[in-house]
Formats: structure tokens, C-alpha cells, sequence
């Protein structure tokens, strides 16, 4: 369905709703396909995993799952706050201060 083009891998965003509300983070993988975005220390879960070889120990892994598009929100860098994005010539730009993103 492909809900926003303005977020981009490498945004600093915040979370709006879920158990990491409030949180910020930036983003290090999207899915405009599933409308997903894999955001740095957000919705973190533990995946455990079986010995490889004979001798070895199972582990608890950390793994950063995705988080719906919608439910994340770009930080302006100069308001420090989740904006909306707005165009201009051609530039992402903040609703509220209109500064670059």
C-alpha cells in the first residue's frame, strides 16, 4: 500500500504507540513493500537459539524485529520533535519550523 515515502534508512525517528512509546531511534531497514521499518534498540525480542555443533551452548539472542510505518513519527533536528514532513523544491522539510530533515 505504501503508507509514507518520507521516512528514509538513516532518520531518527520516535515511536508513537507499543511498549517502546516515546522511545527514539534511527532507522537501519525498510520495507515500503510490507509497510515495516526496523528501528535501532526498538522492539528488541529474545530468540533462542539451538548449539551448532556438539559441545556448544544455546544461546539468548537479541533481535530487533519491525514496527509499522504508521507508527513511527521523524524527529526534526532542529525542534527535536516528531513532525510531520512537508515538500519543498524537491526537499523533505519540518510542518512546524520548516527547517531541512
Amino acid at each position: 500500500m505504501n503508507i509514507s515515502k518520507n521516512i528514509k534508512k538513516g532518520d531518527t525517528v520516535i515511536v508513537l504507540s507499543g511498549k517502546d512509546r516515546g522511545k527514539k531511534g534511527k532507522v537501519t531497514r525498510l520495507s515500503k513493500v510490507e509497510d515495516k521499518v526496523v528501528v535501532d534498540g526498538i522492539n528488541q525480542r529474545i530468540r533462542h537459539t539451538r548449539p551448532k555443533k556438539q559441545g556448544q551452548k544455546g544461546q539468548k539472542v537479541t533481535v530487533t524485529h519491525p514496527v509499522w510505518l504508521s507508527n513511527v513519527m521523524i524527529v526534526c533536528s532542529k525542534c527535536g520533535k516528531g513532525v510531520r514532513v512537508g515538500r519543498s523544491d524537491g526537499k523533505r522539510v519540518c510542518k512546524k519550523c520548516g527547517g531541512n530533515l
